[in-house]
């Protein structure tokens, strides 16, 4: 199927080059398909599991940073605690605004 892109006009030509991409992409898609068929049956023929050959992929693993020993105590409450990570805590900050200093608050 030739087309004469000659005698196309400019939204003509837009679409002709839309409707391109979009099969080239739906090649690709089938291609890919087709190849990781092929890999699957073969490593099968083999005897092994995907997994055997390629391990689990990448799996993310979470850093745990674990518990941290408060850094801050209030003192109208000394079980309230903080340990200065994360969002300030209202009775912090309103030791802050009565005057007090971050090491006054320190333990």
């Amino acid at each position: 199927m030739a087309v004469d892109i000659k005698s196309l006009n400019h939204a003509q030509l837009v679409d002709l080059i839309s409707k391109a991409q979009v099969r080239q992409t739906e090649l690709r898609k089938e291609k890919v398909v087709k190849l990781r068929e092929k890999v699957h049956a073969l490593i099968k023929a083999e005897g092994y599991v995907f997994e055997d050959i390629f391990g689990q992929g990448r799996v993310k693993t979470r850093r745990s940073t674990g518990t941290v020993a408060p850094k801050y105590r209030n003192p109208a409450n000394p079980e309230q605690t903080w340990s200065g990570r994360g969002k300030r805590p209202h009775w912090f900050n309103d030791a802050l605004k009565a005057g007090k200093r971050e090491k006054d608050l320190a333990i």
